[in-house]
């Protein structure tokens, strides 16, 4: 039997707790503020039934609840997103789940539940919300914000917290609009829809929508509160530059909506200002395009075949001609080591195979005259769903696994590729040497850019590449081992890249969770308006999450007990 959560009886109500007074620190389990048994039975009572004790996804692999055949089947599903994101607690970021309960930690060893919440709400109504907002904030309990798991950065999970979970708010219409500065199509989604779920229903309208490379993703969360890059983004921007309004309720409970016409300020903060921060977003609108023919590309070539200094000179040639591609209309996702580099996909939205095979020629004829040996494919779908399943799927899980690495990021701006790209390549070429993988996203969102309406990070404007790079994660390797790399990331990678991208920033959804300079490096130049922002709407820093505006007023211990910092 998998043993996933357990759902708390509803039982009748009592009073909801009284206000704490003005600690220092948030309530935590253990804390003699803690509430009793029979408060958590009038929470529950208040939602409904939904309150959710954390019980962890990993405990049928730990005595006394082991179950040999349940604890297999976990092992062979850990690095699927499937398997977290319908859990109300498990999280994707290895690194955040402290091993506390996995399933490849002996048997023997305790099952904890170290830094997962300690309670969920599945909340299906924004009364669900509310109820549960009002009850942490009067008994002083961390609150997160939770959809699917997937935040590499921990921002959805926190030691003794009540989560707010948002995943079963699914519903998606698409609708003609005429409001915001906007008239033609969009689509209103609940706070639970995943790509996934917004591709099927696209398909079948006959619409678009701006969304993740990993279809298990949420998308009015932290995709596109962060920014959100897309297949799509050559053509129709960030998910964050396609937002009409959001319904959020606010931390004095308030059920809000933010537009460019309501509450702006709150508007642009939740369009690129950070997940998790600002109010439990309800719903959100963005606009929605016509679908059509998708035409793509791939591409590699590997070190097995080509001379190792050659093969560098491949990459380099590649980013030269991106420039060219981008402006042409695709989206590039490409990747490489220092034995192989894939494009894995080129989208070209509305465009055939053959518009492909010319926007790709170039590139295709420097690697003839460095000789190098490469692989390359051409191909046109008839629908984006179509594109995607082949690409990014199969649907709906995909083919990302999760729990594989530890990240970090860099935005490269176009000035650097296109003036001091073999600066860009000697750096590349020492990161990949030491065991890292580029994870590169090819986009110009620059026509999609209003600094009045979004709270984008500004260096995105300039961005040619969005690149993710990662270390390997092992889950049975030695903790310092982990750590080791962790802290490579922090104090040698980062600073390379850096030092050739100057004055750039990180995309703080695939970044270094230790970056320091955060408030620069994830929010630039926005970083004080947002910050006045969130005085206004959450003065009390109700809502928190780690490198969120305002989260330096907070220090987590490492026990996780969360506390005003000094």
């Amino acid at each position: 039997m998998r043993v996933q959560t357990l759902l708390i009886g509803s039982l009748a109500a009592s009073a909801l707790g009284a206000a704490v007074g003005s600690s220092s620190c948030k309530c935590f389990p253990g804390d003699k503020c803690w509430p009793s048994d029979n408060e958590w039975k009038s929470l529950n009572s208040s939602v409904n039934g939904r309150l959710i004790k954390t019980v962890p996804l990993g405990s049928p692999c730990h005595d006394p609840t082991y179950d040999g055949e349940e604890c297999q089947y976990l092992q062979s599903q850990w690095q699927s997103p499937g398997i977290h994101m319908d859990s109300s607690s498990s999280i994707m970021a290895p690194w955040f789940a402290n091993q506390s309960c996995d399933p490849f930690q002996p048997q023997s060893s305790p099952c904890t539940l170290g830094n997962y919440v300690r309670y969920a709400v599945d909340v299906r109504t924004t009364s669900d919300i509310v109820n549960t907002i009002n009850f942490a904030r009067n008994n002083n309990i961390r609150l997160v914000i939770r959809n699917t798991g997937h935040d590499y950065n921990g921002r959805s999970t926190g030691a003794g917290a009540l989560s707010i979970w948002t995943h079963h708010l699914k519903d998606i219409a698409f609708k003609d609009y005429n409001a915001n500065g906007y008239k033609g199509k969009a689509v209103t989604i609940g706070a639970g829809v995943q790509g996934f779920d917004v591709l099927a229903a696209g398909n079948k309208a006959g619409y678009v929508v701006v969304g993740g490379e990993c279809p298990t993703v949420g998308l009015a969360g932290g995709y596109t509160q962060g920014g959100g890059h897309s297949a799509l983004s050559s053509s129709f921007g960030l998910s964050a530059q396609n937002t009409l309004e959001f319904q959020v309720v606010t931390a004095d409970s308030g059920l809000v909506t933010a537009s460019r016409e309501k509450n702006s300020d709150l508007f642009w903060a939740l369009n690129g200002g950070g997940g998790g921060n600002w109010g439990v977003v309800v719903s959100m609108t963005v606009k929605a395009f016509p679908d059509t023919k998708i035409g793509a590309g791939t591409l590699g070539f590997f070190t097995s075949n080509n001379d190792q200094a050659t093969f560098y000179e491949g990459i380099e040639a590649f980013h030269s001609k991106l420039p060219a591609m981008v402006d042409a209309g695709s989206m590039v996702v490409y990747y490489f080591t220092n034995t192989f580099f894939q494009i894995a996909p080129l989208t070209a939205y509305n465009k055939t195979k053959e518009e492909v095979q010319a926007i790709m020629k170039p590139f295709v004829l420097a690697l003839n005259d460095l000789g190098i040996n490469y692989t390359v494919g051409y191909d046109q779908a008839s629908s984006y769903y179509d594109h995607y399943d082949k690409y990014f799927g199969p649907l709906p899980v995909g083919n990302i696994q999760v729990g594989i690495a530890q990240y970090g990021g860099r935005l490269i701006p176009r000035d650097t590729i296109v003036n001091n790209n073999a600066a860009l390549m000697e750096t590349a070429k020492s990161i990949v040497g030491q065991g890292v993988t580029w994870i590169g996203v090819g986009t110009n969102v620059a026509p999609f850019s209003n600094p009045d309406t979004q709270a984008v990070l500004p260096a995105w404007k300039k961005t040619l590449v969005h690149a993710t790079l990662t270390t390997p994660w092992s889950f049975t390797a030695p903790w310092s081992d982990m750590l080791s790399l962790q802290n490579l990331m922090t104090e040698k990678i980062m600073p390379e890249i850096e030092a050739v991208t100057p004055g750039s920033g990180a995309y703080m959804n695939e970044a270094d969770f230790r970056q320091p300079r955060f408030q620069q490096e994830f929010f630039g130049s926005n970083y004080a308006k947002l910050l006045s922002i969130k005085k206004k709407w959450d003065k009390n820093g109700f809502f928190y999450a780690l490198n969120a505006v305002g989260s330096e007023q907070w220090s987590v211990g490492s026990d996780g007990k969360m506390c005003k910092a000094n």
